[in-house]
């Protein structure tokens, strides 16, 4: 059974969200509770699901895999095999960063982090490619990026 949020709940996940890596004692005072109930809080907040893993943002660029590609795919054909196979395959691909069943003309909507275009082509010619269920695919390149915002508004 979920748990009803209140405003402190919601505050703790907001502060959780500018930085997973406070202290109990530290969000414990900017939601005005000693750090005990903040604990016991944060922990049901974890076991009823509102929280799914803490992870850290890492800098692409920095990391030399700033080439981002959202990548449209549409299957040849569809059915439960066929989709439980291919999303077990995108799986397995560390490059696919976020892969969404979507609808509309594409059945899957992929981002992708690469180190350049060479890359990419060659990533499209021996790991996407190899995928038999693959109808076709549009790659859709990022110029720029405006917003990146990996918290939910709450």
């Amino acid at each position: 059974m979920d748990y009803k949020l209140d405003n402190t709940d919601i505050q703790i996940l907001r502060a959780l969200q500018q930085n997973a890596r406070i202290t109990n004692k530290e969000l414990a005072a900017k939601v005005h509770l000693s750090p005990s109930p903040v604990y016991e809080r944060l922990k049901r907040l974890e076991n009823e699901g509102y929280i799914n893993k803490y992870t850290t943002v890492l800098n692409a660029d920095k990391l030399g895999l700033g080439f981002v590609v959202f990548c449209s795919v549409k299957l040849s054909r569809v059915n439960a095999d066929i989709a439980g196979d291919f999303t077990s395959r995108i799986m397995e691909i560390p490059e696919v960063t976020e892969c969404y069943n979507i609808s509309g003309e594409y059945d899957y909507l992929l981002k992708i982090h690469a180190p350049d275009m060479k890359y990419y082509n060659q990533f499209i010619l021996n790991v996407l490619g190899r995928i038999e269920s693959l109808g076709s695919i549009q790659s859709t390149f990022v110029m720029d990026s405006v917003k990146q915002n990996w918290g939910l508004c709450i």
